[in-house]
């Protein structure tokens, strides 16, 4: 998925008070009233991590399992995946989980997740079906799947009291879906990921299909955040391959073509676009690969059998006669695209005139990395175009005129932005004060976690919060790298480490030699005599100092040169290393 920032101008002055959100009431000791509960377990403090429950007596229904893409403050770390603690104590309840479309902000968690949940029904479409099954071959140990495929206009009975409706939205992946989950206090619908696909007389193309479920009643709408601060609405997907293909016309070498992979729906015409011109179309990328080869088997990617040929027969063919769809667009470091920049790739490497096209927008925080990349290929003799040159890209996500033509037409009691940080999320609820919902109706929650109480009247926002916490896959471990592990790691990325041997006589506690140090992200050693001369000095007289005639305590020692040993530097460099005392006895 794709974030937007704020334009220029700015979000339009909203109509009403200027923060149309709920106030956390208490929660009720007992309640009465028939009601549902639901809650956020990710999906609304971050970009991704997308994950929510309802709760109604003994049945849960889940909407998506997703992760969340490592930041600057997790190094080291795969993946962020939900807490879900609080599900799997209940796990005998849930009667469904619900997979609304097939990226991994919204599927990826399931491998590492199915098992605590008691590996209920997952309910979703024959291509999402498709790719996480591929996707839990990877994980041996993990249970099979148990998988309801549906179709638009499904319902499913689940449980007593629950039913499940599915209908269609446009996004960047075939086979989204919205859901309406019909409980005894109301209407609850969830759109998921979703932007407006408009024809070519400018009229949205499901508007019918929104105002039916408008007319059957909605108590609450969860409605996507992701765009909620650009203006205007979105642009149709066929401007963008308009776009794509005179760009194609104009190169006279190799076309490099990178995009995320989980953009099926453009993938697949721009492999009708090649093979039009005459192209033959090179994969190169894992990800992409498989997702265009599962594509294929579904009918979703329609190409002659020689259209798509293997990378390492790209040089079979003239350049003005090869397309390479690549992964990579992102910047990241070890991508099919990094590697065909930094010469790394065995097949491909970038020739003079070769048009790179960036067919995606850049996601905050990658910037940088991004920019290296682009740098990269034009000094090598690319020709690069971008989304900010011309109309390449258009999101998946819904924006400002688009939210609110779904709000009025719904005709929700309640909207509950989600899907975003909280500034998205409050921008989209003065979007929905615009579109006519009375702002005391709207519920901007605060975090992850926050358990709100549904009745036919009322949506109250209680002090109950839920454990939310990150859940960190690194390598084979999952949760096993908390807070603690983390900071030591960021420590070492910031300020290095300090390393003080120090060798001790077991019987008597005195030095034997002179302390050896090591240093990494420190200082260079060579050029620190002086404060090397004076650290062993000092950690000589901290030992000097123990009383000899009591046996050693290495623990003692260790905490004692940690303290001082860091407070000297400290107050010489202003700097704190992780100090890692050694001590052997001998």
């Amino acid at each position: 998925m794709t974030p937007r920032t704020r334009n220029d101008r700015g979000p339009r002055r909203p109509v009403g008070p200027r923060r149309p959100t709920a106030t956390p009431q208490s929660k009720p000791r007992e309640m009465k009233e028939d009601h549902v509960r639901l809650a956020a377990l990710g999906g609304l403090e971050e970009i991704g991590r997308n994950m929510s429950f309802i709760e109604y007596k003994d049945e849960i229904v889940i909407m998506d399992a997703g992760f969340q893409f490592p930041d600057e403050a997790t190094p080291g770390i795969d993946f962020i995946i939900p807490n879900v603690d609080y599900l799997a104590a209940k796990k005998e309840h849930i009667k469904a989980l619900v997979l609304t479309h097939a990226h991994f902000d919204h599927i990826g968690a399931i491998p590492y997740i199915i098992e605590r949940l008691g590996n209920p029904p997952i309910y979703t479409m024959n291509l999402t079906k498709a790719l996480i099954e591929r996707r839990q071959e990877e994980f041996p140990k993990a249970p099979k799947l148990n998988v309801v495929t549906v179709k638009y206009g499904d319902k499913h009975k689940v449980g007593e009291n629950i039913e499940l409706e599915f209908f269609g939205v446009d996004h960047t992946v075939p086979e989204t879906s919205g859901v309406i989950v019909k409980t005894p206090i109301g209407n609850i619908v969830h759109f998921a990921d979703f932007r407006l696909e408009y024809d070519e007389d400018g009229k949205v193309q499901d508007i019918k299909e929104f105002k039916r479920i408008g007319e059957m009643g909605v108590h609450t709408f969860m409605v996507d955040s992701t765009n909620a601060l650009e203006e205007g609405r979105s642009q149709s997907e066929k401007v963008i391959e308009k776009n794509l293909e005179m760009l194609f016309k104009q190169a006279q070498g190799r076309i490099i073509l990178s995009t995320f992979s989980s953009m099926i729906t453009r993938l697949a015409e721009i492999i009708k676009i090649a093979e039009r011109l005459g192209r033959k179309v090179a994969i190169n990328g894992r990800s992409m690969k498989e997702n265009i080869q599962t594509a294929q088997s579904l009918g979703y990617v329609k190409c002659k059998p020689d259209t798509l040929i293997p990378v390492e027969e790209i040089h079979k063919y003239k350049d003005d006669k090869v397309m390479i769809l690549s992964t990579g667009a992102q910047g990241q470091e070890n991508s099919g695209l990094m590697r065909i920049v930094t010469g790394e790739h065995r097949y491909i490497r970038i020739k003079p005139g070769d048009m790179v096209i960036f067919s995606s927008s850049v996601i905050p925080g990658n910037e940088r990395s991004v920019q290296r990349l682009q740098d990269n290929m034009t000094r090598q003799g690319a020709i690069v175009h971008t989304s900010g040159l011309i109309d390449i890209h258009v999101s998946g996500h819904a924006l400002q005129e688009d939210l609110e033509l779904v709000i009025k037409t719904l005709k929700p009691k309640f909207v509950m932005p989600i899907h975003g940080y909280y500034y998205f999320r409050f921008a989209n609820g003065r979007n929905a004060v615009r579109a006519g919902i009375p702002p005391a109706n709207v519920r901007v929650l605060d975090n992850n976690g926050q358990v709100c109480v549904l009745t036919k009247s009322d949506f109250i926002v209680t002090e109950e919060n839920l454990p939310t916490n990150y859940v960190m896959v690194d390598g084979l471990g999952v949760g096993d790298v908390g807070e603690v592990v983390l900071r030591d790691r960021l420590m070492l990325a910031q300020e290095g480490m300090f390393v003080v041997i120090t060798t001790l006589d077991r019987k008597t506690g005195r030095i034997m030699k002179n302390p050896d140090i090591i240093s990494r992200g420190f200082i260079y050693l060579k050029e620190n005599h002086e404060l090397l001369d004076e650290i062993r000095k000092r950690v000589r007289g901290i030992v000097s100092r123990i009383p000899h005639s009591q046996q050693v305590d290495a623990d003692y020692v260790k905490t004692l040169i940690r303290d001082q040993i860091g407070q000297f530097l400290y107050n010489k460099t202003k700097r704190r290393p992780m100090v890692l005392p050694v001590i052997i006895e001998v």
